[in-house]
């Protein structure tokens, strides 16, 4: 983890000492985890007054591949309401993806997006199969959970996004 270790430990100060509005650092106890907190700061209605938490779980690949990073649930933290965040708090973001990432990106630049991503919502509702991914699935994000999802046409839309070429899945009963 040498790597990451070097990578992060460039980045912690400046998250100590300089983060956009509505994002806080919550713990960076080692570099394997970290927790962030972020509001949506615009009048949106759908998350007016709430913060969510967000889990960072770093590889030694980081920053060459990215870090796997979720949505928590904890008894003052909701998991978003999104049509790209599941209940189970898996994130549906290119930026995440083998195919959308890139080593320039850091732990702020990815609590930006997630917040931007929420501003951007108007609709409240969770992504499509949303039950029985979340009953069906018990992989992790880093798994490839996300990506196989990303890349199965859903069932009465048209258009995905593709993180992978070539996954092959157990979730053809809801997509494709």
């Amino acid at each position: 983890m040498l790597s990451a270790s070097k990578r992060l430990g460039k980045e912690l100060p400046k998250i100590h000492s300089s983060l956009p509005p509505g994002i806080s650092l919550v713990a960076a106890d080692g570099f394997a985890e970290w927790f962030m907190d972020i509001r949506v700061l615009d009048a949106n209605p759908i998350y007016m007054d709430q913060t969510f938490r967000l889990k960072f779980k770093f590889t030694n690949a980081y920053p060459i591949e990215a870090p796997e990073v979720t949505f928590v649930r904890t008894p003052d933290r909701p998991i978003p309401v999104h049509p790209h965040i599941y209940s189970n708090g898996f994130i549906c973001l290119d930026l995440l993806g083998k195919q959308g990432w890139s080593p320039v990106q850091n732990v702020q630049s990815i609590c930006m997006s997630i917040q931007s991503m929420l501003t951007g919502n108007t609709k409240p509702e969770r992504p499509p199969g949303d039950e029985e991914f979340v009953r069906t699935n018990r992989q992790t994000a880093r798994d490839g959970a996300l990506q196989a999802i990303a890349e199965l046409p859903v069932k009465g839309y048209s258009d995905g996004l593709v993180f992978s070429e070539g996954r092959d899945t157990e979730l053809n009963g809801i997509y494709g």
